[in-house]
């Protein structure tokens, strides 16, 4: 490893640790104080500081209560104006316990289903994740304005409608619950694959969601579907390492080299799944994770047990049915009763999915099966209009290149 490499990765988990140790402080700032902007604005101070002292002076003892003490000093320093936050974070404990629960709280306000999901990430990128508004823009690649526009609305939206800092009641737990659950799935989804951007992937944003998918299951242990969005989550990063080649280009799964996958990984996150099933609530992301594990456990590409997952997609189209879905269910088939049968199935799904770059990608696959060269080449060709991910649009070249 070269050094620059070092130094990236070294630089990387810094920003994990102090993105870690930020969720709490805010968590308790807002309990504290009882003001979510003006303790989101404490966050940032105490994170830019960490972000400044930490890389030469080293990591603290108590990470804690050095940014807990870096936000009391500049609470007090900038809050003079307004005595009731300068009274609160002067009687506060010093430093004070991290409280779990009440970043689960924090999640949770920031996610709620009253917030556009658009906001709705943003707000839990900075406040939870401490990530800065211009680290969110060039994740997402939109201007810095619209992400401060976006959780400043969030933010005046939570005020003004008076959404409250808790847990939601057992009634309300369900609905919410799966609100969470999504931004994290999209967020996971748009660094797995990037829906524009110079970049094949974004790892920044996948140490996010599975920081946040663990931060769930820690908080929420006996919850399975928070148990099977961190197993998905961490069955795809598992394989991260054979994913691309040395120049960025995709490897399908059948090539790649399944001796670079993380075992260990693999079988933690298969005992998370062992672990929800064992509640007998399933639930979409769980069978999701289920059917990556198939992937996971087979020793080689012709080892799939492909009838096991078109059974696992059958019960996730029943469950949470979507076009998507279907599609994936489609593939299944195509190594269960043929690609004649599979594309069938594809072509029931063009209205649904006819501007979607993987059913004409998918579709030009058993196209090429079947011996309909042209045409294959021709939805190939649709895919990769489709498609803005840079990796993505080198295999569709490739497969147009060679036809």
């Amino acid at each position: 490893m070269t050094a620059v490499a070092t130094r990236r990765d070294a630089e990387a988990e810094l920003a994990r640790v102090v993105r870690e140790h930020a969720g709490r402080l805010a968590a308790s700032l807002v309990s504290l104080i009882g003001d979510f902007s003006a303790a989101e604005d404490l966050v940032q101070d105490a994170v830019e500081a960490a972000l400044q002292h930490w890389p030469t002076e080293g990591t603290p003892a108590n990470p804690d209560g050095w940014l807990y003490t870096v936000a009391r000093r500049r609470g007090l320093d900038l809050l003079r104006r307004h005595a009731r936050y300068r009274d609160k974070l002067a009687q506060a404990a010093w430093p004070p316990q991290p409280v779990p629960d009440d970043r689960l709280r924090l999640i949770f306000t920031c996610c709620h289903p009253a917030l556009p999901r658009t906001a709705q990430v943003a707000l839990t990128l900075r406040v939870v994740c401490g990530l800065t508004t211009a680290q969110i823009a060039k994740a997402f690649l939109i201007p810095e304005t619209t992400v401060a526009q976006r959780i400043t609305r969030a933010k005046r939206k939570i005020s003004d409608a008076g959404i409250p800092y808790r847990i939601p009641a057992a009634d309300e737990l369900g609905a919410r619950l799966a609100e969470v659950l999504t931004v994290v799935y999209l967020l996971f989804n748009e660094a797995y694959l990037p829906t524009s951007g110079p970049h094949a992937e974004a790892r920044h944003l996948a140490d996010d969601a599975a920081f946040l998918a663990a931060l769930l299951a820690g908080l929420m242990p006996n919850e399975p579907e928070v148990l099977g969005l961190l197993a998905l989550i961490r069955l795809h990063r598992a394989r991260e390492a054979a994913r691309f080649s040395p120049t960025g280009q995709i490897i399908q799964l059948p090539q790649q080299d399944r001796n670079r996958w993380d075992r260990e990984a693999i079988a933690d996150a298969i005992r998370l799944i062992a672990k929800a099933a064992g509640f007998n609530k399933p639930g979409p992301h769980q069978l999701q994770a289920a059917i990556v594990a198939v992937h996971a456990e087979a020793d080689r590409w012709e080892d799939t047990d492909w009838q096991q997952i078109l059974i696992l997609y059958t019960m996730l189209d029943r469950l949470a049915p979507s076009p998507v879905t279907k599609l994936h269910r489609a593939v299944a088939l195509r190594y269960v009763a043929g690609p004649d049968v599979a594309l069938a199935a594809v072509e029931d799904l063009r209205q649904a999915l006819g501007g979607y770059y993987l059913w004409h990608a998918t579709r030009a696959e058993l196209l090429r099966d079947l011996g309909r060269p042209d045409e294959a080449q021709d939805a190939d060709r649709r895919a990769l209009q489709l498609t803005a991910n840079p990796a993505e649009q080198s295999l569709l070249r490739q497969r147009i290149s060679w036809a």
